[in-house]
Order: C-alpha cells, then sequence, then structure tokens
C-alpha cells in the first residue's frame, strides 16, 4: 500500500488531479443531501476540501494556484455567457424596479461590511470574506482574491472568512424569508399566475369587418398600427392561404394571427371582430382546417444564419411559407422581420411539404450538428476575457491602476460575448447541459483548491474567539438587508411576495433559497424576478468584492 499513500502524498502531475478529483467527487455527492428541503449542492467540495486540507493533504502550490485559477476562469465565463441574453434587458422598464431593489440589497451589505470593519476591528480582507461567504457568492470571492494577490497581500483570510460564513448564508436568506412571511401576514399578497401574461404569446382569429382595412396589403396594415403581429394564414371563400407582406385584405377575410395577449383588444378593434374559437387549444386537427398545408417545426444549425435577421432570408417571398412562432431558450418569440436569428432557435413554419423541406436545406435543421461543443468560441471567449481582465483603469482616488483580473475579466467578455456575439456572427450557441457541465466542472475544481488551501488553518479560526464573531457578524450581513429590503418591497411599495422573495434570492445569488420558495408560492413569479436580478447583482457583487479592497484597504 506504500505505493498508494506515495501517489495521495507525494507531490506531482497525478497526485494533483487524483486529489482534487476526489475532492470534487466526494463534495459533488454529499452535496445531494438534503436537510428540511435545503442542500449546498456544489459548494459541498468547498467543506470536503477545507477537511482534507485540515487533515495534511496537499498538492504542489503551483499546480494548485493554476487549477484554482483555471477552474474559475471557465466558471465565471461559462456564467457569463449564460446570462448574458438577458443581461441588458432586465434592466428595462419592466425590471428597473426589481433591479434597484436588488441594488440596495448589495448596498446594504457593503455598508454593513464596511461597518463591521471600522466598529469591530476585523481585517478588510477578513470583513470581505466574511460578506461573500453570507451571499454566497463565490466568484466575488475569487476576484477579491486576484485583488489581494495584486495588492502583494495573503488572501487565505478571505476564504476562511467566506467558509465559515457561507453556511447560515445559504439558510440564512430562508430563515428571513420565512419571519418577513410571519411579520407582515396582513400585508402580504400573492399574484396566482404569470403576472407578465399580457406579454404572452397567443394564437387569434379575426373577422375582417372594419372598413379602415378593405383593400390594404398586409404590410401597411402592420405599419399603421403600433402593434406587432404575424398573420399565419388567411381564409378566403373557403379556401386557405399562406399570406405574404403584399396579400390584399378583403372584406369578410378570415386572418389567424400570432400575436401578445395584451394586443388582443386593440388588434380587435382594427380588424374588426374577433373569431370566437379558441385557437390556442393542443388538440385542434389542422389537417381538418387546411389539409393541404402542414406545419413543421426545424431547428436553425447552419453557422451562417446565426446573427442574420430573419426578413433578409426572404423566406416567406421565395418559398411560399410562413414562420408563425420562434422558440429560443423556452421563451417563444414574435418572427418580426427585425428579429436576429440565433444558432439553435427553432421554427414553427407552415406551408406546404415540399416547400418546408427547401426551408429546411436553407437553415439546416441537423440536431446533431448543436450537440457537437463550439469550442473555439469558448476559448477565444476567455481569452479575450483575460485580455479585458488585464488591462490597467484608472479610477480617481485610487494611486494605482485597478484591473478586473481573472474574475471580473472573464464574466464582463462572457456577458458580451452571450449578449451581443450572434449580431457580430459569432457561434456562441452550447446546448443548457453543455454550459452546465462547463460551469460545474470550473466551479469544483476552484472549490477544491480553495478549500484545500484553506483547511490548514479553518478550524484553529474557528474555534478562536473571533471564529464566533466571524459567523454573528456573517449571519447579520444575511439576513438584515434582506428583511429590510422586503418590508419595503411589500409595505411600502406593494409588490406581491412572490417576486419579492424570487428578487431577493436573486440578489443574494442563492438558488437553494429559490427552490424552497418555489415550493411554497403558487406562481412562477419568484423565478421571473430571480432571473431579471441574477445577472445584474452577479456582475455589480464580483466587481464591488474588488473595488471595496482597493478602495479602503
Amino acid at each position: 500500500m506504500e505505493w498508494l499513500t506515495s501517489l495521495l502524498t507525494e507531490h506531482s502531475v497525478i497526485q494533483a488531479v487524483i486529489v482534487i478529483s476526489l475532492i470534487s467527487a466526494v463534495g459533488l455527492v454529499l452535496g445531494k443531501i438534503s436537510i428540511w428541503g435545503v442542500s449546498l449542492g456544489v459548494t459541498f467540495v468547498f467543506f470536503v476540501g477545507i477537511m482534507a486540507g485540515h487533515f495534511g493533504l496537499s498538492i504542489d502550490p503551483q499546480m494548485l494556484n493554476y487549477a484554482e485559477s483555471f477552474g474559475l476562469i471557465i466558471f465565471v465565463y461559462a456564467l457569463g455567457v449564460q446570462v448574458g441574453p438577458g443581461f441588458f434587458s432586465s434592466l428595462g422598464k419592466g425590471g428597473l424596479k426589481l433591479n434597484m431593489l436588488a441594488m440596495l440589497v448589495v448596498l446594504l451589505g457593503i455598508v454593513m461590511t464596511l461597518g463591521f470593519h471600522w466598529t469591530t476591528g476585523v481585517s478588510l480582507p477578513d470583513m470581505v470574506g466574511i460578506l461573500n461567504g453570507a451571499v454566497t457568492n463565490t466568484p466575488a470571492l475569487g476576484a477579491a482574491q486576484q485583488t489581494l494577490k495584486q495588492l502583494n497581500d495573503p488572501a487565505s483570510d478571505l476564504a476562511l472568512g467566506c467558509a465559515v460564513t457561507y453556511p447560515l448564508g445559504v439558510v440564512g436568506v430562508i430563515f428571513a424569508i420565512i419571519f418577513v412571511r410571519k411579520l407582515l401576514a396582513s400585508s402580504i399578497f400573492f399574484k396566482k399566475g404569470d403576472e407578465n401574461s399580457h406579454k404572452k404569446t397567443v394564437v387569434m382569429g379575426f373577422l375582417a369587418s372594419n372598413p379602415g382595412v378593405f383593400g390594404k396589403t398586409i404590410k401597411e396594415i402592420a405599419q399603421q398600427s403600433s402593434k406587432r403581429f404575424v398573420v399565419s394564414r388567411l381564409w378566403r371563400d373557403e379556401k386557405v392561404i399562406i399570406p405574404a407582406s403584399d396579400t390584399i385584405v378583403k372584406e369578410g377575410d378570415c386572418l389567424l394571427m400570432i400575436t401578445t395577449k395584451g394586443d388582443v383588444e386593440a388588434l380587435t378593434m382594427l380588424i374588426g371582430k374577433r373569431d370566437s374559437r379558441d385557437w390556442n387549444k393542443e388538440d385542434i386537427d389542422w389537417d381538418a382546417i387546411d389539409s393541404q398545408l402542414v406545419s413543421h417545426r426545424i431547428v436553425i444549425t447552419r453557422p451562417e444564419i446565426n446573427g442574420k435577421r430573419l426578413g433578409s432570408l426572404r423566406l416567406r417571398n421565395q418559398y411560399g411559407i410562413n414562420i408563425t412562432r420562434i422558440y429560443r431558450a423556452g421563451i417563444v418569440l414574435l418572427p418580426t422581420p427585425d428579429l436576429i436569428l440565433q444558432l439553435g432557435d427553432r421554427l414553427t413554419v407552415v406551408g406546404e411539404e415540399s416547400a418546408i423541406a427547401k426551408v429546411e436545406n436553407v437553415v439546416g435543421n441537423t440536431v446533431k450538428d448543436l450537440d457537437e461543443p463550439n469550442l473555439v468560441a469558448v476559448f477565444i471567449g476567455m481569452v479575450m476575457g483575460l485580455l479585458l481582465g488585464s488591462i490597467p483603469l484608472t479610477i480617481p482616488g485610487i494611486s494605482f491602476p485597478v484591473k478586473l483580473g481573472l474574475a471580473g475579466g472573464p464574466i464582463v467578455m462572457g456577458i458580451l460575448v452571450g449578449a451581443f456575439g450572434p449580431r457580430i456572427h459569432m457561434v456562441t450557441y452550447t446546448t443548457i447541459s453543455a454550459n452546465l457541465m462547463l460551469r460545474a466542472l470550473g466551479l469544483s475544481m476552484y472549490l477544491a483548491c480553495l478549500g484545500l488551501d484553506a483547511g490548514t488553518h479553518f478550524f484553529e479560526t474557528v474555534f478562536r474567539p473571533e471564529g464566533a464573531l466571524w459567523v454573528g457578524l456573517g449571519f447579520a450581513i444575511t439576513v438584515v438587508p434582506v428583511i429590510l429590503v422586503a418590508i419595503v418591497s411589500i409595505k411600502w411599495m406593494k409588490i406581491d411576495f412572490g417576486s419579492v422573495a424570487g428578487m431577493l434570492c436573486g440578489s443574494m445569488s442563492n438558488p437553494m433559497a429559490l427552490n424552497y420558495v418555489n415550493s411554497t408560492v403558487d406562481s412562477d413569479a419568484p423565478s421571473v424576478a430571480y432571473a431579471t436580478v441574477y445577472p445584474l447583482t452577479m456582475f455589480v457583487r464580483v466587481i464591488m468584492a474588488q473595488v471595496i479592497l482597493m478602495l479602503f484597504l
């Protein structure tokens, strides 16, 4: 057994890979254990690494630094690519109020961190580590560590502070939400269903009876209305046709239109009368309605289509088909001419069988092509992120240039690539499972190395008098901002409890708390709010973790 002992203890490349892999595997298995509906998930890798470091397991310092940094880069870049498509839209009018409240949660946490640093004597690096654990934000921890390395200051205490406060950071948000629910029971109200239902895409039938549209083309009708719609089919004299933009609408025409629920009333006034039939049922026999037409769902798999506008393909004019819906990441989009297409979009196409086959040749529809990982874009994106993170930035009040670093640069570049990559014909598409794999692999490597490094002095820190102080400070940073912002949101701003709870979970980067909220609220409002605020708060926390150290250390 000496060979096995030496394999685990003598520093080498093989030993480093084995140790990191074992810590990650054990942590991931234990992370699936759920207590009262709460599990730590991949974060348990961190605590297994701490135990391994405590009992003397170690790897070569250079290997440790490389694996930790590379894992962090992969994780934050993949995270940025995931949130990128919704990042800037989340800042729009619909999500502005929730994002401002989430920023208030972030600001209160920062103010408390600085206040505790000045009043308790806990060092600023320790307090930043406590803050990152209290808000369960490991990317921000990595960014802060890189900043301390730039400042030639040891970073080990950061990980210790994070490790001490992380467990209560996970459950603290849940306790705070339960407390708010009990405290404001008379003020809390719930919204059943989707509060954004007016944006839901629906199929409606209209009878042309308004003289204002007689003799006009569909294009002219669309131009005189501010509402967005697509005419899927047109019935005239008991015959169905695929309408084009130059199709003239006549009295008595029946138009099948795809639009949003909020625009139905306006379109009814514009066209004339609404068909009483429910066209959104799943059991409609389309073959009986228009046997000469078929409806297929085809997938964009040709990279050349990525980033092009739907109208530039001229599919309707060339092939006599109509695209009625576009599905992207579970969201139904209206196929307007100015819509920018992305690899992986699923198009619902109506037309003759032969015409749809020609459209398939144009857009690809080879699903297996999507399974091929586009690693070129991933590596180029990470390189660009590291270059961005290395650019020195001059900020007034700081005597030396600031850098986004290994965490800040890749996450910013990931957001930019995810949001704007298709517009410059950059293929950024990855399957959801592929993105999750990259993130899980990177985060597991990072947490395993982080825990291994912090474990050497973890327990002696926890059982010192200041260890209990760290736990108390971290718990306060977790629950106080959540409770205060929840009271403001519900009591004075009259926002429904589901949206508030989801916003709080997103502002604290806490998917475990979101799972609890989803199990107690009969609505998808928490998930919508979480997705609305998560991108911005993640970005701000990563940046602010560095700015705090640079300004006040």
